[in-house]
């Protein structure tokens, strides 16, 4: 480990012992006799990667990924079951809701107690105590048992202490998903200051924006395991995708008569090359390719863009643009573009069918069945962003 480097994670891995909450008190003593029943899962695997001094990585992933795990770890409250991390400076912390923070003793109390915790000299504490307790905004709390703070309480302290020792690292999980916003904004303004002073963050966030902005690397955790490492955009569109598609592969639904079927349906560039489910510009653009065995006077293509829940943002078919379709027999293909940029930035499925012109017949219908990313769209309240214009008005009466 060398002197620029603030984190080093070399081949961590982290395994629970699960068992049963139905055994007999017998089938539990064989149990131990026997070595039998001690499932294991493992909630690390063979994790490696390093910080730099100075840098800032954000860690992202699904529920139960390893993310949590994985700082307890580095922040030394948890052993690992192989591997080793390194750490080069004095790390601060805030792990979880409350953490380190007795429920009995006051605000001020827990305070103290954490920087002794840290080995920081009581006076010293002391001397900081009035910067901890405006950052946090607590001074009517401050001498209450914290077991009476609400959750965003709770963090506005916890941060507030962990800035405030000064730390050379600093590790935090999800912090700004219970803050309100103008907390968010002074823990993003005090992340700042960090990165210009030349220290060290791990920060876990579910929330994409953000980590994006915050994030000099971002590292991808999945089941355990270090799917990526690099370039924010680059790890959080990836993750986006995959929890998409796990997303899609539960709510999508085929169905349908089955004379005739779409035997294909892809996301394709200006050029007609098939990509993933993310855009580089703004226009969705999809084959449809098709099989009739018999044939299909005057059929009608569509779709639907829903969001991810599977709710309907907007559809349209070929007889609503006029796209007249005399009959279909045997094989063929359809290709459709959309102008997406009035959509709000975030993650849709789309549906498509196959039905006869009346409406009588449902051919073929795929449900959800593909994941669209649309990661560059602007912000804006609501689903879609329509044209406004401002004008200041004069001499208004």
């Amino acid at each position: 480990m060398n002197r620029e480097t603030a984190i080093d994670v070399r081949n961590i891995t982290k395994q629970f012992r699960l068992s049963g909450s139905s055994r007999s008190l017998k089938t539990a003593a064989i149990d131990v006799i026997g070595k039998r029943g001690r499932r294991m899962f493992t909630a690390l695997d063979d994790v490696s990667f390093s910080v730099q001094k100075g840098e800032t990585v954000g860690l992202i992933g699904a529920n139960g990924a390893g993310k949590s795990t994985l700082l307890s770890i580095i922040a030394r409250t948890m052993t690992p079951t192989s591997g080793e991390v390194r750490t080069n400076g004095v790390i601060s912390s805030l792990l979880e809701l409350g953490a380190g923070f007795h429920p009995d003793l006051t605000g001020r109390e827990n305070v103290i107690l954490y920087g002794s915790i840290m080995g920081i000299p009581r006076e010293t504490m002391k001397k900081r105590f009035d910067a901890i307790v405006e950052f946090s905004g607590l001074a009517n709390f401050i001498d209450q048992p914290v077991r009476f703070y609400s959750s965003g309480m709770y963090v506005r302290l916890g941060f507030a202490v962990a800035v405030q020792v000064n730390p050379d690292i600093l590790l935090i999980d999800e912090v700004l998903a219970v803050g309100d916003s103008d907390f968010q904004r002074k823990c993003l303004d005090k992340m700042a200051e960090f990165r210009n002073a030349g220290k060290s963050m791990l920060i876990i966030s579910h929330d994409m924006h953000t980590i994006r902005d915050v994030a000099d690397r971002i590292a991808y955790l999945d089941h355990g395991k270090l799917r990526g490492l690099g370039d924010p955009d680059e790890m959080a569109t990836r993750y986006e995708q995959d929890s998409l598609m796990a997303n899609c592969g539960k709510m999508r639904r085929e169905w349908g008569t089955g004379e005739a079927k779409i035997t294909d349906v892809s996301m394709v560039d200006a050029d007609g090359n098939p990509i993933a489910g993310s855009l580089e510009d703004q226009v969705l653009r999809f084959v449809l390719k098709w099989h009739a065995d018999e044939r299909i006077e005057r059929p009608t293509f569509g779709f639907s863009i829903n969001n991810e829940n599977g709710g309907v943002v907007f559809g349209s078919n070929t007889e609503i643009t006029g796209f007249d379709i005399p009959h279909i027999e045997g094989d063929g293909a359809l290709m459709f573009t959309m102008d997406a940029s009035m959509l709000h930035a975030g993650r849709y499925l789309m549906s498509f069918s196959l039905h006869s012109r009346d409406h009588s017949k449902n051919y073929h219908r795929l449900d959800n069945c593909l994941p669209v990313l649309l990661a560059t769209n602007g912000w804006f309240d609501g689903v879609c962003s329509l044209p406004t214009q401002w004008r200041e008005v004069k001499n208004v009466q």
